[in-house]
């Protein structure tokens, strides 16, 4: 895997990257840093590439478990570390999937097998931060929650 970063030059403190795939990513800083809020905080990439990478895992582990799985969205509520570097301290996940007649203990076990055997990105941030993992449910044909979770890490 590679990627090219590049600095857009003054008077600001955007970047782009350029991914091994050949697909452009836009990064800016905040105005207090020299920023001109013209795209995401590299850390935002970081915590929503995580999120993408383990909710890939719930569907890819769920589509193989049989489940009629019709949507999944992650929340991702990330605290960082007062002082630099500041690194994610806790982050919590909370999964919405959608679908016709999904088995909750199916959900339950692949959101825990994407964090604990597949998602590289979040087993990294595990390393820093307290990851807390909450889900619910939702039936695709009328909406109505069926099952949540509390938190567990």
């Amino acid at each position: 895997m590679e990627a090219v970063v590049s600095w857009s030059g003054l008077p600001g403190m955007s970047f782009v990257a350029t991914t091994g795939s050949g697909h452009l990513v836009c990064m800016d800083g905040a105005p207090d840093g020299g920023g001109q809020n013209l795209a995401p905080r590299p850390m935002e990439l970081v915590l929503a590439g995580t999120g993408a990478c383990t909710a890939y895992d719930v569907v890819l582990i769920l589509r193989k478990s049989g489940q009629d799985i019709r949507n999944c969205q992650v929340s991702m509520k990330a605290e960082r570390a007062e002082a630099a570097p500041k690194v994610f301290t806790r982050i919590v996940f909370h999964f919405v999937v959608t679908g016709r007649s999904l088995k909750p203990n199916l959900v339950d076990r692949a959101i825990k097998l994407s964090h604990e055997k597949y998602c590289s990105a979040s087993a990294m941030l595990g390393k820093t931060a307290e990851l807390v993992f909450t889900h619910e449910i939702v039936e695709d044909l009328d909406g109505t929650v069926l099952a949540s979770s509390g938190e567990s890490d």
